[in-house]
């Protein structure tokens, strides 16, 4: 019998070690190898209401349905669609076109792919209260110190936020557009109403607010805020050939009004989005065989 010296047993103990580990870890199981070997799908979207709604939806069916990992990324539009550009995201589910994310479509929309709209009748503008007494944003103009010479927005990044900027200039408002959030400006439109004051803010819709409360858009004669719009669905170039799959899923997906104020609705109803999205997915079983 061969002695060793101790430096060799020490490098076979290690290597013999290495090895069942390598084993444990690669032939354990099936179910580790198909784990690791999961491809990850990245979404992009913006803080509001419905965005941040299909996006979980759809975050869902990427796992559940075709066993995908998911990663979010939360951020403004720009940045988005620079990611989208750059390859550094997979889809973006919440592209508003025509109009309000027309600049970035103009920058970066021939290194994306439009996989077409998934809701039809989407508009942007200024919203007050049912009770408020006026009827156009040209009106604002009379009435600044209703509003404390205010108008409650969101990110500074959204479309929308340009499209009040330019009005605030053609409408010659003496006002001040606030930014905050989704969130920010859906609460204090809450707390105005409970309190029966004016207020003014950037709205949207589809969105949540207007089934909660009774709201109105401000008539827009010079259409700075444009016509209704589609929110589309847009992917990064080469997702088509990476995974079909997806990309066919993603361009039957629609949404009608309805369907996407009840997803809205189960969002906002519990904190964990995840869980909203699989109870809804699970109460719209035909509509959503429809989508594969």
């Amino acid at each position: 019998m061969v002695k060793l010296s101790r430096p060799v047993e020490i490098a076979l103990w290690v290597a013999a070690f290495v090895a069942m580990v390598l084993v444990g870890r690669y032939v354990l199981s099936p179910e580790q190898e198909r784990v690791e070997d999961r491809q990850v799908v990245r979404l992009g979207y913006v803080s509001w209401a419905e965005g941040i709604a299909m996006t979980h939806m759809v975050r869902v069916l990427l796992e559940d349905r075709f066993g995908f990992d998911v990663d979010l990324t939360l951020a403004d539009p720009a940045p988005i669609f620079v990611s989208l550009a750059n390859q550094d995201v997979d889809l973006f589910l919440h592209a508003w076109l025509p109009k309000t994310h027309s600049s970035h479509m103009e920058e970066y929309g021939d290194q994306l792919t439009d996989l077409g709209a998934n809701y039809e009748g989407a508009r942007i503008g200024l919203v007050v209260p049912a009770y408020v007494d006026i009827d156009t944003v040209a009106e604002l103009r009379e009435n600044t110190g209703r509003f404390n010479g205010a108008i409650t927005g969101i990110d500074s990044g959204a479309g929308i936020m340009e499209a009040t900027r330019r009005a605030i200039e053609v409408y010659d408002l003496d006002m001040t557009l606030l930014t905050s959030s989704g969130a920010a400006m859906t609460a204090s439109l809450r707390d105005a109403i409970q309190a029966e004051r004016p207020i003014v803010v950037t709205g949207w819709r589809p969105h949540w607010m207007f089934a909660r409360w009774d709201l109105k858009f401000l008539d827009d004669p010079e259409q700075v805020y444009g016509e209704a719009e589609s929110i589309h669905t847009l992917a990064r170039r080469g997702l088509a050939t990476d995974m079909p799959e997806v990309v066919e899923f993603l361009r039957s997906m629609t949404l009608t009004d309805q369907q996407i104020g009840s997803l809205m609705d189960r969002m906002r109803q519990t904190a964990d989005q995840r869980e909203a999205a699989s109870a809804w997915i699970s109460e719209h079983p035909e509509l959503v065989e429809s989508w594969f």
